[in-house]
């Protein structure tokens, strides 16, 4: 028996905020469309629900096709379900940001998908309400940062503190004193000094730090 018959049925996507961080900016990856509606035009990467999958399940699924990555940080934006946000037909979209490690993602998916890194404050207009979601990602995402240490899926295993500074300055887009940050990371004993230092980009060099989650869930404290 089918339940329900006298109400219309629409199609639930899913679009991936996917953040990464490189050369000191943080980025989105985008695509441009080889598909209509929106061919042409650059958009997030993306796909639908299948019905025997949660929301959950199919952001996951969707997220390791488009990146080959596995475990990633993820969490749910909000559903965005204008009438006319898609031109194809009546689309109501769960939106995700997710946080990858650069050098981890697979350059052959970014050719197959026709997708390119791209620093978030030169973003191109993007199609439908795409743009909205990212502003809300981002607020989210800032939201995140104060108060967990998720920012460290973006880094390196080994990260100098210029790193981790660049980082804090292009999600807040902010520029944040170095004495003050420095101390604060220095109270925090799950940010280990590794004792390795980084001379790629600079004959001195910087002492590489690296993230040790155990300390860190023995305390539970973290404010940067």
């Amino acid at each position: 028996m089918e339940y329900y018959s006298e109400y219309p049925k629409f199609l639930i996507s899913t679009d991936c905020i996917i953040f990464g961080f490189d050369n000191g900016k943080l980025q989105l990856l985008i695509r441009k469309r080889d598909f209509d509606p929106g061919r042409d035009l650059w958009s997030l990467l993306g796909g639908f629900v299948n019905s025997t999958e949660s929301i959950d399940a199919a952001a996951k699924r969707i997220l390791k096709k488009l990146t080959g990555l596995t475990h990633i940080y993820m969490q749910q934006v909000g559903a965005f379900g204008n009438i006319h946000r898609d031109p194809g037909q009546r689309v109501i979209s769960v939106c995700y940001y997710a946080l990858i490690k650069v050098g981890d993602y697979d350059e052959r998916l970014q050719h197959k998908y026709n997708a390119v890194w791209v620093p978030i404050d030169e973003l191109p207009p993007l199609f439908s309400d795409h743009s909205q979601m990212v502003e809300k990602a981002r607020d989210m995402m800032q939201q995140k940062f104060a108060h967990e240490p998720v920012g460290f899926n973006l880094l390196p295993e080994n990260f100098t503190l210029t790193q981790l500074q660049q980082l804090y300055e292009a999600v807040y887009g902010t520029i944040i004193d170095k004495r003050n940050f420095r101390k604060r990371v220095n109270e925090m004993k799950y940010i280990e000094n590794t004792g390795v230092i980084d001379k790629t980009t600079s004959k001195r060099g910087a002492v590489l730090y690296r993230f040790n989650n155990t300390i860190y869930k023995q305390q539970q404290n973290f404010k940067l």
